[in-house]
């Protein structure tokens, strides 16, 4: 039996490529896409201001401890509408405090807050004149009594507080503050 021939060769496929660029016609080229942004610069550095607020600090501490009472400074303070013989009284002892806050061992922000606290407590139950114990700071690291400056500066500013006075020798002397209130209205 002959044999069949063999089947001739096949064409040439055409290039897919070029069959696809034909269908479709001319094309522009898209732009390149945007470079990634780069690496942000770091903010500037506020030396000024760093600057600024260390010499306001440094000028606050200053002027904390220029005109700080010292360890035998008495402490004494009235308002205008007090009676600079009331004053006199209160240094000699003639009024009986009654109540007590003791701020020995405390540091200055605990103080404050138990000073706060001492001042609203004895307005609301109608106290006339309370005992405040700060120490003498004798053992102060920084030779400054801080706890009599920090009870000087806060009492002043306190508007329940009429006068002020260190206790006498027999009620804790300079370690201690005798205070009259206002009276409730």
């Amino acid at each position: 039996m002959a044999r069949k021939p063999p089947d001739p060769p096949p064409a040439e496929d055409p290039d897919d490529a070029a069959l696809f660029r034909d269908a479709i016609g001319p094309v522009r080229e898209l732009p390149a896409p945007p470079l990634p942004p780069s690496k942000p610069r770091p903010r500037p550095t506020p030396r000024m201001a760093a600057r600024d607020e260390a010499e306001a600090v440094s000028e606050f501490r200053r002027a904390m401890t220029a005109d700080a009472l010292e360890a035998g400074d008495a402490l004494s303070y009235r308002r205008d509408t007090v009676a600079p013989r009331t004053l006199q009284r209160l240094r000699r002892g003639e009024f009986a405090a009654q109540e007590e806050l003791d701020l020995h061992w405390a540091d200055a922000k605990t103080a404050e807050a138990m000073l706060r606290e001492f001042l609203v407590h004895a307005r609301q139950h109608g106290l006339g004149c309370v005992r405040i114990i700060h120490g003498k700071g004798l053992n102060s690291d920084s030779k400054t009594p801080m706890l009599k400056n920090l009870v000087d500066r806060m009492l002043r500013h306190r508007s329940e507080v009429v006068a002020f006075a260190s206790a006498p020798a027999n009620q804790g002397g300079t370690g201690a503050v005798l205070v009259l209130l206002a009276q409730k209205r």
